[in-house]
Formats: structure tokens, sequence, C-alpha cells
């Protein structure tokens, strides 16, 4: 058998792309519904509702648990390592997003003054997320989790 195929037989690896992707056109869809217009970025960017991270690390471990058990170390470490991502969006990448939002608004005060400062683009302000943004995700991920190793 070959790689690509053993891949596609892969219901864990699968359960986790899903989370992601489904997640990504969630958030583009939601972005395009608040905003009024389609942002490609939020196809594959960062930060925004709900969490890909989030559910993409909840869609692993729910697989790995359904797949191996709540005793073995494959859930084990898809647990540990959803518990890192899910924290980190909440803790220091969203700090980051925070910062940058307010350096960019200063750095728009500084231009307004006529006082140029040269930098070529704006810092990213979608970085991290919200508790609630990481909750939806980790939900999102769990639900596509369970469907995945049941229908799949």
């Amino acid at each position: 058998m070959n790689t690509l195929s053993l891949l596609l037989e892969n219901k864990i690896l699968i359960s986790a792309v899903l989370g992601w992707t489904i997640a990504q056109v969630l958030k583009t869809l939601i972005h395009l519904y608040f905003t009024k217009s389609f942002v490609a970025e939020r196809l594959v960017g960062s930060g925004g509702m709900p969490s890909s991270h989030s559910a993409t690390v909840c869609a692993l471990s729910t697989a790995a648990l359904i797949q191996y058990g709540v005793q073995s170390y494959e859930f084990a470490m898809a647990s540990i390592f959803a518990i890192v991502v899910m924290y980190d969006a909440i803790g220091v990448r969203r700090e980051t997003g925070i910062q940058a939002q307010i350096i960019n608004e200063m750095m728009d005060l500084f231009n307004s003054m006529n006082k140029e400062l040269s930098r070529e683009d704006k810092l990213k302000e979608f970085v991290g997320h919200t508790p609630v943004q990481v909750l939806v995700g980790a939900i999102l991920g769990i639900l596509i989790g369970i469907a995945t190793m049941n229908w799949l």
C-alpha cells in the first residue's frame, strides 16, 4: 500500500485536518457576515471565531480517545498538546494581537501628525483568541472528532 493511501485511511489525521478546514471556512463566513467583505486571508489566517487551532487539536484528541482509549499514550500526548495550544492561543498569542493593535494605532497617530515613520505593512492583529473563541473551536473539534471516527 502506498503512503497516500495510508494517509487517507488515517482517521485521526483526517479528523484533525477536517477540524482545521471546517473552522477556517466558518471563520471566513462569520467574518464575511459581520464585515460584509470577503477577506481571503481569513481562510488561512489565525485569530477570529472559532479558533481553528482549538478545533484542530480537539478533533485530534477526541479521535485519539475514541481510537486508543483514555489510558493510551496517544490520547495523553494529544490532550497535553491540545491544552498547550489552547492556553497559548488565549495567553501569549492574544497578548501579541493586542500589542499589534496598539502599535498600529500609534503608527496611525504619528502618521496623522505628519511624522512619517517607515514601515512596510501593519502588524497582524488577528493572532490570538478570546476564551469564547477557543471554547467554540474546542467544541467544534470534539464534534468533528466524534463524527469522523463514527462515520468515516
